[in-house]
């Protein structure tokens, strides 16, 4: 049975094909004319060189990181640590570097593509982004399937390890360099995109009264540039984590619960059938010219609702062949499969300017910023109960349905076969969730191109229709970006509680104590109030970095409007080049000490606390940072949709009092929604696979002395 992960290998060289065929298409249209391609290269440019710093940073960590997890492995004789843990921390930070710079190139090589298109029609324009989108979603699901299929093989044929669950808790280990280099791309990217969105906005349209994307803005390439290397390469690395995340966890599970080596081929298969499902959804994303709003997202929910129903259909089959019949677990998979288009569903609701929520929000603007700021933290909050009640009844109906039991420990303490295999439906429910991520990802990555067409049309000064055009897409992708983040914490809340899990069982198979995991251990209790705290300061961290890079480029935009004659009557041109270094400079020096709490704080808990206070840490920030994510993603971006709404007339449109008091809700959101929001879902498996990685270690050496 467990030669049937080969089959990965084909899902991977399909995802892989088709994403090379996607870019081939879009690079056969026109770039426009030369101005146009000037803006584009420049664009181009200001994101390759803040990548290329940044993985140069993050290398320098990743080495350091690398070599203590070599002195742990080799230094213990693999008692502690997997010899091949180390290697396998490289390759999944590589392939998440990889997955990010590979969507960033093709989305730069995209936005002046896209403007050109749409200058034709809105349907063209909508191909060109969204073809841009699906070698970004394919990529990623490509190169996930890639990196989890090769180190199947290198350890059970290669290394000759035959027992499914020493595998399978090596295998959950992998998971840790790609979680490491998704948070430091998530943050730095996040970072640089919103420190140029919030200050451009603030001097541009709030100060200058210019509109947004306007040449005359010198953050104006910056921010185009932040665009790609936190909305695009950021959001790359990010999905690519959680995908794979999800997989291996369940792998862990598989193997706990009795299945075998059937319980860890189930996983790869459906992630194989959901790229099948998900390459044919992409054929039908397509609109008429002059389409709504309402039709645009339409046309891209029979993409994706077309995919999800395909996969779900080929999954009852797959899962009575593979596992013998135990349906129970399908009906764990369509719990994920539902309930990741429900939250989309109830995401959109909360942050489209179709529905009530915003369009509300946006008539708080007739009494000032300061209501907008209200309603919005209003409206984040809120939207919160449907996310947590759509994931705790998923949690139920997996866990019991895929065999789970009440009695959750034998007489000797150790868990039932019967509880390992409801953790196991909660593990698949969040495989399923993610199975179509191909298109689901597309979905999501058009939209920072769409934003970035909208740019160079204003600042190549295309006709006003063009804008109207790009605009309309832009507005989409707000609400698909937020669609596409209540996915990855939705699935991230269920692929936390896996790890969780795994670590509880590693942990007891390493000492012959049993331990103390419940509330009423006061080791539990001290990690739960950590765990809460850890999301608050990373919270606070990542917001600070965005609020001391904006401020730079404020004084910066300032300076140069007070200083450099003509720039307001288009006589002499900004420098650009300025508030894309402030940027880069910027970003790079704040994205460090978010990232490294992620690795510093489970450890240095399970040091002291040992192992049962790095469970308390795991559960608290699990569940505060999956609320906190869900809240500041929706509020962020119901503000930013109800900025757009005013700009298309509504509530006194663009340049109005209402206009400037929704920029200034938006700029609010801004780090919200695309930089400490999405980032606090990498957090949570972060911290988790640290904690499995480093278990061995806090088990030897900790002050409470559990062994």
């Amino acid at each position: 049975m467990e030669n049937l992960v080969l089959l990965g290998f084909l899902g991977a060289v399909l995802a892989l094909v088709f994403a090379f065929i996607q870019r081939s298409r879009v690079l056969s249209f026109s770039e426009g004319n030369d101005k146009m391609i000037k803006i584009a290269s420049a664009i181009r440019e200001g994101a390759n060189a803040y990548l290329k710093h940044q993985y140069t940073t993050v290398a320098k960590v990743f080495i350091v990181v690398f070599v203590i997890l070599l002195i742990i492995a080799f230094g213990s004789g693999g008692d502690m640590l997997s010899k091949f843990t180390p290697f396998a921390f490289l390759t999944g930070g590589i392939w998440s570097m990889l997955a990010g710079l590979i969507g960033m190139k093709i989305a730069t090589n995209s936005n002046a593509r896209t403007a050109w298109a749409a200058s034709e029609s809105l349907n063209k324009g909508l191909r060109v982004a969204f073809s841009s989108g699906s070698v970004m979603g394919f990529t990623v699901v490509g190169l996930g399937m890639l990196d989890i299929t090769i180190w199947f093989c290198i350890l059970h044929f290669a290394a000759g390890i035959t027992d499914p669950m020493t595998l399978g808790n090596i295998m959950v280990m992998n998971g840790m360099g790609a979680s490491f280099m998704a948070l430091f791309a998530r943050v730095g990217g996040g970072i640089y995109t919103k420190a140029a969105d919030v200050g451009a906005d603030l001097v541009g349209k709030v100060e200058a009264g210019i509109p947004e994307d306007d040449p005359r803005n010198p953050a104006t390439i910056a921010d185009n540039v932040g665009d790609n290397v936190g909305d695009v390469a950021g959001m790359g690395a990010d999905l690519y984590e959680s995908y794979v995340g999800s997989i291996l966890a369940t792998f862990s599970l598989g193997a706990c619960a009795g299945y075998g080596w059937n319980g860890m081929v189930l996983p790869m298969l459906l992630a194989v059938v959901g790229i099948l499902c998900s390459l044919i959804g992409t054929f039908f994303v397509k609109t008429k010219e002059d389409a709504t709003q309402k039709s645009l997202l339409t046309s891209l929910r029979t993409g994706t609702y077309l995919s999800a129903i395909l996969s779900a259909i080929l999954a009852a089959p797959l899962t009575y062949f593979v596992l013998d019949g135990h349906m129970g677990v399908y009906v764990a998979i369509l719990c994920g499969l539902i309930g990741g288009t429900a939250i989309g569903y109830f995401t959109e609701y909360f942050t489209s300017d179709n529905y009530k929520p915003t369009k509300k929000l946006a008539a708080t603007s007739e009494t000032g910023a300061a209501t907008v700021i209200i309603g919005g933290i209003s409206l984040g909050l809120m939207s919160t109960i449907a996310s947590i009640l759509i994931v705790a009844v998923a949690i139920l109906i997996s866990y019991f349905a895929a065999g789970g039991s009440i009695t959750i420990v034998d007489e000797a303490g150790n868990f039932t076969e019967a509880f390992n295999r409801g953790l196991y439906g909660i593990g698949i429910a969040g495989v399923g969730m993610l199975s179509t991520l191909g298109i689901t990802l597309a979905t999501d990555a058009y939209g920072p191109v769409a934003d970035n067409a909208g740019g160079i049309a204003e600042m190549a000064g295309l006709p006003e229709e063009v804008r109207d055009r790009t605009d309309a897409l832009d507005s989409l992708g707000n609400t698909t970006a937020a669609t596409g983040k209540g996915f990855a914490i939705g699935s991230a809340s269920l692929t936390a509680l896996a790890l969780l899990v795994s670590y509880v069982n590693i942990v007891q198979e390493r000492t012959t104590e049993v331990l103390n995991f419940t509330l009423t251990s006061p080791t539990v209790l001290v990690g739960l109030f950590i765990g809460a705290m850890l999301t608050f300061v990373f919270s606070a961290l990542t917001m600070s970095a965005v609020q001391t890079a904006a401020q730079s480029i404020v004084l910066e935009v300032r300076r140069q409007f007070r200083e450099i004659a003509g720039i307001m009557d288009y006589k002499a041109d900004p420098d650009y080049a300025a508030c894309v270094g402030l940027c880069t400079k910027g970003a790079l020096k704040e994205m460090v000490a978010p990232a490294l709490l992620a690795i510093i704080v489970p450890i240095a808990t399970g040091l002291i606390l040992g192992p049962t206070g790095v469970v308390g840490l795991l559960g608290g920030v699990s569940v505060t940072g999956f609320a906190m994510a869900v809240f500041m993603s929706n509020a962020g971006g119901a503000w930013d949709n109800a900025k757009k709404y005013i700009e298309r007339g509504n509530h006194g449109g663009k340049g109005s009092e209402q206009h400037k008091a929704a920029v200034v809700g938006d700029t609010v959101g801004d780090p919200f929604k695309d930089t400490s929001g999405p980032s606090l879902n990498i957090l949570i498996k972060l911290c988790s696979t640290v904690s499995i990685v480093f278990s061995g270690l806090i088990l030897a050496f900790n002050l409470m002395g559990v062994m």
